[in-house]
């Protein structure tokens, strides 16, 4: 025994050091009430005031659990006290005195503060439960309230509407109703955010950044806003400021589930997995989201992320029985193998969905090209548009192909904006616009070319030649129409290009085009020289119904003409970033 002393007064004392802030407290505030310790977390919440005197979110907690008690008085004088003196932007302050009046019975003094909240609050965050209340004072009144109107439903079908269409990936439209309501409505913060999210998704940073600015000069503790101001440093590489505000986000415990769920999700993307995983196990506690399957998926990417295996294994076996045939989990599982074998990559990715690699590969093998699913996933619209704005040319090349596959009035849009802008490559927007005759668009295209604004008629591509005759579009669609099955649409415009070049050059000495197939059949069979596929004369031949000879003649002379050799060269350098040797 006195060995054992001995060792112990001579060795190292172990101090493990707790950081006593208002953070601290209000962790276990929150832990005291989801156990229903109402005396533990008033206790708790009281100390976080003492470190946070001017925070109105602890005071408001602290009214919560004294109403949650029976104290209904002195919950309400804390949150008079609140609009009085603390934050009078605090707005939901009147519904929570509300509530607290009806539960005292004291009905008229009800309806002030209901009338009041709904007449002021800008969010709308307790509608619903203010339109129960509604109906529970007119019977209890005999009487219906005096309401002139409902500020949080000012330009709220309109939000809801653009909401949709964000969810949908159709993010022009969203902005364009978004930007309606912020300048009409400019305290509707929750359009602002979504106004914020939908200019990132599109890849103007800026506009962006603009928006969560007047955000959060408006209400500085917005958690929305300040979540989408992380991401918004992250990616810009703003490491002095991301770490203040990371700083102050990785204190929040925020205590409505919405918030919850948005600080989870931008910790996972930031990097924090531990906080993520902490607040994602919250959300599954509560009994109203816990048949969500995207919800274990996140907890089980956080958990994984941390390295806590089983724990993810379990979170993912959750989301297969919640959603069996999606695929998803079970990729995520398999991934899971690979990480615990040692041959796993980087972080699991948040987002639910298979990766775009994978996305891809199943695209490729599909008869039907790309799947409406993933049409209309906003993640790979959103990753469209940013690859439009800041891709490589080769990129750009792809998704201005991709678009001609989604096809929708949001591609139309956007194609329709990339012809305009100056910086871009002739090459790209002349590719823009097959794209856009492809899937309809017939009216006349206004872009700028060669640094020229212009106007491209229907019918037409950009060229300098004075009329397009019926002869030449007849060539044009005889190769469409056969390569269409065969080729993208990148290569079915380089064809166009080909033709028009051929066309421009010999103008006006232009031969008889009294076939047009044996001329369609050379421009495919050149078209696919260019972009390196194999393919003989017998085959075109074959397909167009001439002969090897015609189209033998036909290759010569646009070879000749144009020099192929050199496209082939440009082309590469495009595709593969070098010339052919």
């Amino acid at each position: 025994m006195k060995e054992k002393k001995a060792a112990a007064a001579g060795g190292e004392a172990k101090i493990i050091s707790i950081q006593w802030d208002a953070t601290f407290f209000f962790e276990r505030a929150v832990r005291s009430l989801d156990r229903f310790h109402y005396d533990k977390a008033l206790k708790y919440f009281r100390k976080a005031i003492e470190y946070e005197p001017d925070n109105p979110v602890n005071h408001c907690n602290m009214a919560g659990i004294l109403s949650e008690m029976g104290n209904y008085e002195e919950s309400n004088r804390i949150l008079g006290w609140i609009l009085d003196e603390l934050d009078p932007m605090m707005t939901e302050c009147h519904f929570y005195m509300a509530n607290n009046y009806a539960n005292m019975e004291m009905y008229e003094a009800a309806e002030g503060s209901l009338v009041q909240y709904l007449q002021e609050d800008p969010e709308g965050q307790y509608l619903d439960e203010a339109e129960e209340m509604m109906e529970l004072l007119h019977y209890e009144l005999e009487r219906p309230m005096t309401l002139t109107n409902i500020k949080s439903r000012e330009g709220m079908v309109e939000h809801d509407q653009a909401r949709a269409l964000l969810e949908e990936g159709k993010f022009t439209e969203a902005v364009r109703i978004l930007e309606s309501i912020a300048e009409k409505q400019p305290e509707f913060l929750a359009a602002r955010n979504n106004l914020a999210l939908a200019y990132y998704y599109m890849g103007m940073f800026d506009k962006a950044m603009e928006s969560i600015a007047g955000v959060l000069e408006h209400e500085p503790g917005n958690l929305h806003a300040l979540c989408n101001l992380a991401i918004f440093y992250q990616h810009e590489g703003n490491t002095d400021e991301l770490a203040g505000l990371l700083e102050l986000l990785v204190k929040t415990v925020p205590f409505h589930q919405e918030h919850v769920f948005k600080l989870a999700t931008t910790m996972g993307i930031l990097g924090e997995h531990g906080i993520a995983y902490r607040h994602f196990i919250r959300l599954l506690k509560d009994g109203e989201v816990h048949q969500d399957p995207c919800l274990y998926h996140y907890a089980a990417v956080a958990a994984c992320n941390i390295g806590r295996y089983d724990e993810a294994e379990r979170l993912w076996k959750s989301t297969l029985k919640l959603d069996p045939a999606s695929g998803i989990p079970h990729y995520y599982m398999s991934q899971l193998e690979l990480i615990r074998s040692g041959n796993g990559g980087p972080a699991v990715s948040y987002h639910y969905h298979l990766p775009f690699e994978e996305q891809f590969k199943l695209w490729e093998k599909s008869s039907d090209g790309m799947p409406d699913h993933l049409k209309r996933d906003p993640l790979v619209r959103s990753s469209f548009f940013w690859a439009l704005r800041h891709g490589d040319q080769s990129t750009k090349l792809q998704v201005i192909q991709a678009f001609g596959m989604i096809a929708d009035n949001e591609v139309k849009d956007v194609l329709r904006a990339f012809l305009l802008e100056p910086d871009e490559d002739d090459y790209l927007k002349n590719i823009a616009v097959f794209v856009l005759r492809t899937i309809g668009v017939q009216e006349p295209l206004h872009a700028v070319l060669e640094g020229k604004a212009a106007v491209i008629e229907p019918r037409q591509m950009p060229s300098r030649l004075p009329e397009w005759d019926d002869k030449w579009e007849a060539v044009a669609q005889a190769a469409i129409s056969r390569m269409s099955k065969h080729y993208d649409l990148v290569q079915q415009h380089d064809m166009m290009t080909l033709w028009v070049e051929f066309l421009t050059r010999l103008y006006p000495d232009v031969p008889k085009l009294s076939k047009p197939e044996g001329w369609a059949a050379a421009l495919e069979y050149l078209t696919a020289k260019m972009h390196r596929r194999a393919i003989s004369y017998h085959e075109v031949s074959v397909r167009y119904g001439t002969s090897i000879a015609t189209v033998s003649k036909h290759v010569k002379l646009i070879d000749s003409v144009c020099g192929i050799k050199e496209k082939m060269k440009s082309i590469s350098s495009v595709f593969f970033g070098q010339d052919l040797k």
